[in-house]
């Protein structure tokens, strides 16, 4: 069974069914290895009393664990203080710290305690301190069949800056210097563990899960400035809205089959799969690690499918007020509107 398979609980549930499946979520979190969906949150409850500071002041971002996707969180970091706070820090001890988020839900399963419900609770960012930001272009077969691109025979890498990771359901920024603001519906994984020139059998141990990204894209940075760099193109503040959640890798059936889709105001815009990845995970990571040391809290992006608004006769530009929502099956939706 997998966390996504879940029922949510209805209003209308009595008080007693409402807890018989609130604990069977935190049973089924806690049963089978790494079965985690791991997020980063604030705490909602807490800001009035100044948790980090002067009265009002925003709680400070902490690591929990999400018991079904768009469910509650689980407060693991007040169930056991020495887990690591911080996604960098939870990720440098990958291990260690999904053994005692394990645990940590098996004691709010017993006590009924440090469970936050909807509303509750802020999803942040699954992380916002990447050492890298890596993303990947031109890799699904169906996005070069629809520019009559070549497949490419080596990922096409690119980078963001970290500055640019927003939460799942942030807004996105429109530049000032942009006329040509584009979506970008991406499947993302995140690395655990530190490695150079890792093999492809091997790549998969140096993945924490995988998470929803939005590559916000400024097209005219991107494709006609700048001498043909993209980065300026891609990594203006605001254009990474992550999450809503890392799920772990024994949390899905397989990231190379899920299907992957974006909404522009509620119409799809952007519907694949990701078995039509070119260079799926395992190759990524063997590639990129040739260049550079993979470290713990890297993100890479892995591509987008075709129907981007570039490509559109005419063009589809993003405009304030406009509602980009990107979903991947088994990982959850974001949802970020354009300002």
């Amino acid at each position: 069974m997998r966390l996504l398979l879940v029922p949510l609980v209805r209003r209308t549930t009595s008080i007693s069914a409402a807890r018989r499946t609130l604990s069977s979520d935190i049973i089924m979190a806690a049963s089978a290895p790494a079965r985690l969906r791991i997020v980063q949150f604030q705490d909602s409850s807490k800001r009035s009393e100044g948790e980090g500071g002067g009265s009002g002041t925003p709680p400070r971002v902490r690591v929990g664990a999400e018991l079904r996707c768009g469910g509650p969180v689980v407060d693991v970091t007040a169930i056991d203080p020495s887990i690591p706070s911080d996604m960098r820090s939870f990720l440098k001890q990958w291990d260690q710290s999904t053994a005692l988020t394990q645990k940590a839900l098996e004691a709010a399963e017993a006590s009924g305690c440090h469970v936050l419900e909807q509303g509750q609770f802020t999803l942040k960012a699954p992380i916002y301190d990447p050492q890298k930001v890596i993303g990947v272009g031109m890799n699904y077969v169906d996005h070069c069949t629809e520019q009559n691109f070549p497949v490419p025979k080596e990922p096409i890498l690119f980078s963001k800056f970290s500055s640019s990771i927003t939460e799942p359901y942030g807004d996105v920024i429109i530049p000032a210097e942009t006329q040509c603001l584009d979506y970008e519906v991406e499947l993302a994984f995140i690395i655990c563990k530190k490695g150079k020139y890792i093999k492809e059998a091997e790549a998969m141990s140096h993945v924490a899960g995988f998470t929803v990204a939005h590559d916000v894209s400024a097209r005219d940075w991107q494709m006609h400035k700048n001498g043909g760099q993209w980065l300026l193109g891609k990594t203006f503040d605001t254009f990474c809205p992550l999450g809503p959640a890392l799920v772990t890798r024994a949390a899905i059936s397989d990231p190379h089959k899920l299907g992957i889709r974006c909404r522009l105001n509620g119409e799809v815009v952007q519907n694949s799969n990701t078995d039509q990845l070119i260079h799926k995970t395992e190759q990524l990571v063997a590639f990129i690690s040739r260049f550079v040391t993979l470290q713990p809290g890297d993100v890479v992006l892995t591509g987008t499918p075709p129907g981007v608004g570039c490509f559109k006769k005419p063009p589809v530009w993003l405009k304030k007020g406009d509602v980009v929502e990107c979903e991947i099956d088994e990982l959850g939706t974001i949802r970020n509107v354009i300002q």
